[in-house]
């Protein structure tokens, strides 16, 4: 079950990015059969942006499903590609962790430097 947004929104670009590479198209195929940018598409995907009702529409439209059924976790999923998705967000997060503590380092150091 779906607990909060964010949840909502991993699954939906993880069963979308799944049904995708399932029927073998391309995000800019994708993004032609929907009218969708590819940019839209990867950022769908890519957990950086949220969908509208409209683009909803759309997207279920292309995989010829039921808009819900974009937020059902997939049984045919495999667990690899479950892991993969998680592995690409832990490498996002230790990249952002560290350059967070490169910053905070950096600040630091410069503001010792000229006290």
């Amino acid at each position: 079950m779906v607990n909060s947004i964010a949840q909502a929104k991993e699954l939906l670009a993880l069963n979308i990015k799944t049904m995708r590479k399932k029927k073998g198209i391309s995000q800019e195929k994708l993004a032609e059969m929907t009218n969708l940018s590819t940019q839209s598409i990867s950022d769908i995907e890519g957990l950086r942006t949220w969908v509208s009702d409209k683009t909803l529409e759309k997207l279920a439209h292309a995989f010829n499903i039921d808009i819900f059924q974009l937020f059902i976790p997939a049984s045919e999923s495999t667990e690899k590609d479950h892991e993969l998705f998680f592995f690409n967000q832990l490498s996002k997060l230790r990249t952002a962790m560290k350059e967070d503590i490169d910053k905070r380092l950096d600040q630091f150091y410069l503001s010792n430097i000229y006290k």
